[in-house]
């Protein structure tokens, strides 16, 4: 028996055409998974991205207000320069109210799930909760 299997291997030389295309088509089909898998990760990404910046801009205006700032507001990228750098968004502004940092004007308000009660700017306690904090 084992030298029935052993001849059998010899006279095998390579896969059949059939077998390739079976081959290629589990890849295809894999493949196709991974890309929209991979899609929907990135534009999550992005979003968080966004959220992240926003926060960003907030501990900005923290660190201004302790400085020696002690404004209630700050306007766009220049007046946060010396804390901030780098920002994709520079049309926005932070609002300190009752304690509470705001921010209005910022990309991040686009994301879905970020403005929970609907008022149109985003308080650091909501973009902290989306970005998974508390």
């Amino acid at each position: 028996m084992l030298k029935n299997f052993e001849r059998f291997l010899k006279n095998e030389k390579g896969l059949t055409l059939i077998e390739l295309l079976v081959v290629i088509v589990i890849l295809g089909i894999i493949a196709a998974i991974a890309v929209v898998s991979i899609g929907g990760i990135i534009g999550k990404t992005k979003e968080k991205a966004q959220v992240t910046e926003a926060v960003q801009i907030i501990n900005g205006a923290k660190l201004a207000y302790a400085a020696d700032n002690k404004a209630s507001s700050w306007e766009n990228s220049s007046s946060l320069s010396d804390y901030v750098n780098n920002l994709k968004d520079s049309e926005w502004k932070v609002t300190l109210a009752s304690g509470a940092y705001s921010i209005d004007g910022h990309a991040a308000e686009a994301v879905s799930g970020v403005d929970t009660n609907t008022d149109g700017v985003l308080s650091e306690t909501e973009l902290t909760k989306y970005l998974g904090g508390q």
